[in-house]
C-alpha cells in the first residue's frame, strides 16, 4: 500500500504526529467507543472547551473526524471517528517502518473458542430502518460473536427501501420483520445498548444490568429528499456506513469483550 493510495496531503508521518498529540490521541480513543458531543469530550478528557475544540478542528482538518448537527437539538453537533482512514494511516505508517508490519484483522471468531454471544440492543426511533438494518448486519457478522435485537422509541412499519437494500446488496431479508417498542426489552439484559438515533439517545430507558451504551449518530435515511432513486441511495449509503460500524465492533468485540453473567 502507497502512501498516495492513502492521502496526498497526510502522509503516515504527519499522522502519527498528529495523532499522537496526548489530547488529540485520547479524543480519537473516545470517539472510538461513541459518537460524542464537545461538552461530553470536555468532561471525559478534563479539559477546557476551548482547548478541545481546537484539536477536534485539527482532527477535521485531517478528515481524522467530522461532525454532523443533532436531530435532537440542531445547536449541538456529534463528533465521529473515520476508523477505516485511521486503519489505513496506521498501516501504512506500520510498512513503512518495516514490509511486515502490515496489520490484519482477527478472523471469523478470533479470540472467543466457545465464548457466549454478546446481546446487543440497537434503537432508533421507527424501528423501521437503521436500527432493524443494523440488528440484521450485526446478525449476518461472520465472527459470529454478536446477538443482535432492535427496538424503537415510536415504532413504525418496516420501511420498503431498508427491506431492499439488505435483499439486494446484502442477500438478507427483512420482510418477515415486526418493528418493536423498546419497552419490550425493558425487563431483558444485554451487554451493550447502541442507539444510532440522536432523539431516541435522549429518551433511552435504563436495562438491567447496566449494560455499556454507546451512540452512532446516524442520519434517519427516510427523512432524506429527493426522488426515489436519490432517497433509496441514501438508504445504500446508511447501510454501508452501519456496515463499517459493525465490522469494527464486531472484531473489538471478538477479543476484548467478556459478557456479563
Amino acid at each position: 500500500m502507497s502512501v498516495s493510495t492513502i492521502d496526498e496531503g497526510l502522509t503516515p508521518q504527519v499522522f502519527m504526529r498528529l495523532a499522537g498529540h496526548p489530547l488529540r490521541w485520547n479524543l480519537l480513543r473516545e470517539l472510538g467507543r461513541s459518537d460524542r458531543m464537545v461538552h461530553e469530550l470536555t468532561d471525559l478528557v478534563g479539559q477546557p472547551q476551548n482547548l478541545v475544540s481546537y484539536h477536534l478542528g485539527k482532527l477535521r482538518d485531517a478528515r481524522l473526524v467530522s461532525a454532523q448537527r443533532s436531530s435532537a437539538d440542531r445547536r449541538d453537533s456529534y463528533y465521529t471517528v473515520d476508523l477505516t482512514r485511521i486503519g489505513h494511516l496506521l498501516t501504512a505508517a506500520g510498512i513503512g517502518v518495516h514490509a511486515g508490519l502490515r496489520l490484519t484483522p482477527p478472523g471469523p471468531g478470533a479470540g472467543r473458542p466457545g465464548a457466549a454471544k454478546v446481546r446487543v440492543l440497537f434503537l432508533c426511533t421507527g424501528n423501521s430502518a437503521r436500527s432493524q438494518m443494523a440488528e440484521a448486519l450485526a446478525g449476518a457478522d461472520s465472527n459470529e460473536v454478536i446477538e443482535a435485537h432492535s427496538a424503537g422509541s415510536h415504532p413504525k412499519p418496516l420501511h420498503p427501501n431498508a427491506v431492499r437494500v439488505m435483499k439486494e446488496v446484502y442477500g438478507l431479508d427483512l420482510a418477515g420483520q415486526r418493528s418493536e417498542h423498546l419497552s419490550m426489552f425493558a425487563e431483558e439484559r444485554f451487554d451493550q445498548v447502541i442507539s444510532l438515533c440522536d432523539r431516541v439517545r435522549e429518551v433511552c430507558p435504563e436495562f438491567p444490568g447496566q449494560p455499556e451504551t454507546m451512540h452512532w449518530s446516524i442520519p434517519d435515511p427516510a427523512a432524506a429528499s429527493g426522488d426515489k432513486d436519490a432517497i433509496y441511495r441514501t438508504f445504500q449509503q446508511t447501510a454501508h456506513d452501519l456496515e463499517t460500524r459493525i465490522k469494527f465492533l464486531s472484531v473489538s468485540l471478538a477479543t476484548t469483550f467478556n459478557p456479563k453473567e
